[in-house]
């Protein structure tokens, strides 16, 4: 993380926790949020059904495909920690030497690198509050140094939903939306007025704000901050059941935080106390230039046992 994003996370960070209730008010939210049984692992995704993959389906008049994710490597500018990298090597072959009597030679490469890097899912696994996760999950009940033994990503069913792209760069009449601007409730219904769409129950809602257009070109800033969703937005989105929420910045919601909000309050409230899927780093501005505003959402990512986050490759078609 840069020194930035550093300072404006620990700015933002009470002493002795990440929220202002009291351990007990956490404890109690968190727990009692939940709408599908005190086993629920898979939270919103208990939404999609096979009605919505059909009905999503009948959106597709073009048959023109939108990969939503990026192309990772080592210089993909990642939060905090994060790092990414492949090593590629030829184990039975060394130096390209064949093998057998038809020359046999292949690559075989080794990934060593954190899974929330580019555009990634986050399980519900991935955030709690005072280390309470989803369902009322406790760390020490559930996550080991092996993996998680709830709430793993492999648990999730792929999704085929219908897909609601709102461009708040559009809207704002601008290239790129400025880091610390919030989204709120009211915005995102004159937005969706606007494109003539409407947030239904199972629908994945996405942000295009241009921000992803620093990756590359200046990481610091890009990492320091964003534009995003606030807190009353995300209860909005929550309301209308969606089962996933993404948008082309690094971390979902507005950065720096919006004043009285705690660390990532907002990924805290849709993941933990909702069961709500975040999506990052999407690269949406395919779906914005052909303005594109519901579409066929697939995802199936990658049934890592025990894991909290993937990269992926969403596809939008229409």
């Amino acid at each position: 993380m840069t020194s930035v994003s550093m300072a404006l996370v620990a700015a933002a960070t009470p002493s002795g926790g990440v929220a202002e209730k009291p351990s007990s008010a956490r404890h109690s939210a968190v727990g009692d949020q939940n709408d599908w049984g005190a086993d629920d692992e898979i939270g919103a995704a208990n939404r999609l059904t096979p009605q919505l993959a059909l009905d999503a389906a009948k959106l597709v008049t073009t048959g023109k495909t939108y990969s939503l994710g990026m192309t990772v490597d080592s210089k993909t500018p990642a939060y905090g920690h994060r790092s990414f990298r492949v090593i590629m090597t030829q184990p039975e072959n060394p130096a390209g030497k064949p093998i057998g009597s038809t020359k046999l030679t292949y690559n075989d490469e080794v990934v060593e690198g954190w899974l929330g890097v580019g555009t990634q899912l986050n399980g519900l696994g991935h955030i709690g509050i005072d280390n309470v996760y989803y369902n009322g999950n406790r760390t020490e009940d559930f996550v080991t140094v092996q993996g998680v033994r709830k709430l793993g990503l492999e648990k999730v069913p792929p999704m085929v939903t219908r897909g609601v792209l709102l461009d708040m760069a559009a809207h704002r009449g601008v290239d790129t939306v400025p880091e610390g601007t919030a989204f709120s409730a009211a915005e995102i219904k004159a937005v969706a007025k606007r494109q003539k769409v409407t947030i239904r129950p199972g629908d994945v809602v996405l942000f295009n704000t241009g921000w992803h257009k620093l990756m590359g070109k200046d990481n610091d800033r890009f990492l320091a901050g964003g534009p995003g969703i606030n807190r009353d937005a995300a209860r909005y989105l929550a309301d209308r059941g969606v089962v996933a929420v993404g948008s082309d910045t690094w971390a979902l919601e507005v950065v720096p935080f919006e004043p009285g909000a705690g660390t990532f309050e907002v990924n805290q409230f849709l993941v933990a106390k909702k069961g709500i899927y975040v999506l990052e780093n999407i690269q949406s501005a395919g779906l914005a230039a052909d303005r594109v505003y519901e579409f066929m959402f697939t995802l199936g990512h990658a049934k890592y046992a025990g894991t909290t986050q993937s990269i992926i490759n969403p596809v939008a078609i229409r």
